[in-house]
């Protein structure tokens, strides 16, 4: 092994042992109460209209530019999902409710089992100005939906 090889080698175990900790700091961190996070409730519900409605909790600390709540609903094939609506965020560190709701082709989705993804997603400033997505959490959860 040349020198090269060793000193590159050498480097490499440094830096990991200087990550290591800090990954068991993050992992540790989301147990306490300093943390961003989404929620949906058990059940959402179908309009006969078609419109859709999901709901839910989240809790940010802080951010640099706007933050949305959005959402997601699958049923039945799991490659496809549907975009339900958007809720403005407000991140102060306490925990607020959040509706989406959206008006799709009525028979889209029916009552019954489905899967939702909800996200919240900052627009940060990025370089030159153009806004950059930063996700501050994401939940996927099973849920019922409910006729009415």
């Amino acid at each position: 092994m040349s020198l090269r090889q060793v000193i590159g080698a050498t480097t490499g175990a440094a830096l990991l042992l200087l990550v290591a900790p800090t990954a068991v700091a993050v992992s540790t961190g989301a147990l306490s109460e300093s943390y961003d996070a989404v929620s949906v409730d058990p059940t959402g519900h179908v309009a006969a209209d078609g419109t859709i409605t999901l709901s839910g909790t989240y809790r940010c600390l802080s951010s640099r530019g706007p933050v949305l709540v959005s959402s997601s609903v699958s049923q039945g094939d799991t490659r496809i999902r549907y975009g339900i609506g958007g809720t403005a965020a407000v991140c102060d560190g306490a925990e607020h409710r959040w509706t989406n709701s959206e008006k799709r082709t009525s028979g889209t989705l029916a009552p019954g089992g489905a899967n939702v993804e909800a996200t919240l997603m900052e627009l940060s400033p990025g370089a030159g100005g153009l806004p950059l997505p930063l996700f501050h959490a994401m939940r996927q959860q099973d849920i019922t939906l409910m006729a009415g």
